[in-house]
């Protein structure tokens, strides 16, 4: 027992940390900056960013917050950091796939209702106005028919419309005060002058309707009781929300959707359309598939031609009679040290049709001036040949170092048996090299089939695909394509579409990846 008494009082003892109260002060901070954060983006009608913030600074300040969960303050950095780039824009892009949402359809249901209620239109006739100055102050003087009407002098800097309350009396003038004032003068003033509504001795309310005019504008929709039906006050046209595709379209008497709809449209859940439109819209579904089995070609190509070159080469430079070997290696690693993109744009230098040292040689040479970017197939061999060079290095310095552990004696049994060079290549040295590289080539297929960077930079996808109902290109790949929708669609970007072919590639790619992982653990047992 007095050997438990000694232990126990030489057992170390944590000190007392300074200023305890400062952690606590510090989460309290955080969680009432985040707090308002989340309701402000909610209010925002940012429904995900604001839920992706609770999370976070919910997990934050729990770990940080308790004593038994204090230790996993070190890999929350990482959770946090996987969750925001990651599962965050996978789930969000997933999300959108099963929208309508695009150029044309940005907003929420409330905020497109919002934004035609401010619509108006001119609904009397415009008059001529002139700002008239006289010291620091301006009178407006409108001109109905031969008389004018002016307004009583106010500065436009001072507060002095939100005292109007917006309103302003115009009276009969013979003469008019101070002097006109230049249309710099009504440019600056332009905010302060769109507020201000005047009225005339009859009674008539004129807004500004232009530099130089002043109209009566009544707006151009009113909302109906039901606070969902719009009247255009213009036509007497009734509009309702029309939830399959995203707008404001007229309606019969019947209630039934005629004519076409109004833009700004609203964002609505349409279920598995876009997808269906992949493989049922002919200007969607011809392009896909084509691309789809080019971007297949181009990976596989580009493993199949690096891997070969890769090995050859280390076979090459692993050569024990020849010399300056270890220049040869310096040399041949050189493109994987040069960054991807410089690269890739001397390339299409080198490649130009008219001015590249590549045509220029095939045209002293055999007389050839081949149209590398416009002819699909030259396009597609030119990329082909440009990631090979950007690829083989890598594969290289892989079989380099596989080359290293192949035991020497495989060799020796093989040359008493009377093989040759080939032979020892074919059953003994590539066998050995390709089996552990299985993964890093699964790797390269699934890098490959989204080598964005390679397309943007050397054809953009170029040439194009004619008849196409969304920008596509032969060169796209289906990441490519994917950003073309989004960001390059000539009738607005379709972010919907390009959702669901995003969410179509997370799932290749996916499968690609628990191949991957398969093989590895084959290999493992």
């Amino acid at each position: 027992m007095s050997a438990n008494i000694m232990s126990s009082s030489l057992a170390p003892h944590s000190a007392p940390r300074p200023f305890p109260w400062l952690k606590t002060l510090v989460l309290s901070a955080i969680t009432l900056l985040n707090g308002y954060a989340i309701v402000l983006m909610y209010a925002r009608g940012e429904f995900a960013f604001a839920l992706l913030t609770l999370v976070l600074a919910s997990m934050g300040v729990y770990v940080f917050a308790r004593k038994r969960t204090y230790a996993h303050r070190y890999i929350y950095p990482g959770v946090a950091g996987m969750i925001l780039f990651i599962i965050f824009p996978l789930i969000y892009t997933i999300g959108l796939a099963f929208t309508n949402y695009s150029g044309a359809n940005q907003l929420s249901f409330q905020r497109t209702q919002g934004v035609l209620l401010e619509q108006s239109f001119q609904s009397g006739d415009s008059y001529t106005f002139e700002l008239r100055q006289h010291d620091d102050v301006y009178s407006i003087a409108l001109k109905q028919d031969d008389h004018w009407l002016v307004s009583q002098p106010l500065s436009l800097s001072d507060g002095s419309v939100e005292k109007l309350e917006g309103h302003l009396k115009l009276t009969p003038a013979t003469e008019l005060p101070g002097k006109k004032a230049p249309l710099k003068a009504v440019i600056q003033n332009r905010n302060v002058l769109n507020q201000l509504e005047v009225q005339t001795p009859d009674g008539e309310a004129l807004v500004m309707s232009g530099l130089r005019k002043f109209a009566q504008v009544k707006p151009l929709y009113s909302l109906d009781a039901d606070g969902e039906t719009l009247v255009n006050n213009q036509t007497a046209q009734v509009l309702k929300p029309n939830y399959e595709i995203g707008y404001y379209q007229p309606v019969d008497a019947d209630g039934q959707f005629i004519g076409d709809y109004i833009t700004p449209g609203f964002i609505v859940n349409i279920g598995f359309d876009n997808f269906t439109r992949i493989f049922s819209d002919p200007g969607i579904q011809g392009p896909f598939f084509k691309i789809f089995v080019w971007t297949v070609v181009f990976a596989a190509a580009t493993v199949v031609l690096t891997l070969a070159m890769g090995v050859i080469l280390a076979q090459i430079v692993s050569w024990e009679a020849l010399k300056g070997r270890g220049v040869y290696r310096v040399l041949l690693i050189l493109p994987y040290a040069v960054p991807a993109f410089i690269s890739i744009l001397i390339f299409k230098g080198l490649f130009n049709q008219s001015f590249g040292e590549i045509n220029q040689l095939l045209q002293g040479l055999f007389g050839l001036s081949p149209a590398w970017f416009t002819d699909p197939f030259l396009a597609k061999t030119m990329i082909i040949i440009v990631n090979t060079w950007l690829g083989y290095p890598y594969m290289m310095i892989l079989a380099m170092g596989m080359l290293k552990a192949i035991p020497d004696d495989l060799y020796e049994a093989s040359a008493m048996d009377g093989a040759g060079p080939i032979d020892n290549f074919m059953k003994i040295t590539l066998p050995l090299l390709v089996k552990p590289m299985v993964p890093l080539l699964i790797a390269s297929f699934a890098f490959n089939f989204n080598n964005f960077v390679l397309i943007q930079l050397l054809t953009n996808g170029a040439p194009d695909m004619i008849g196409t109902s969304v920008p596509a290109g032969h060169t796209d790949l289906l990441v490519s394509y994917t950003y073309r929708i989004a960001f390059e669609g000539a009738g607005g970007q379709d972010f919907g579409l390009a959702g669901a072919i995003a969410t179509l590639i997370f799932l290749l790619v996916g499968g690609l990846s628990l191949l991957n992982m398969k093989f590895t653990k084959l290999e493992t047992e």
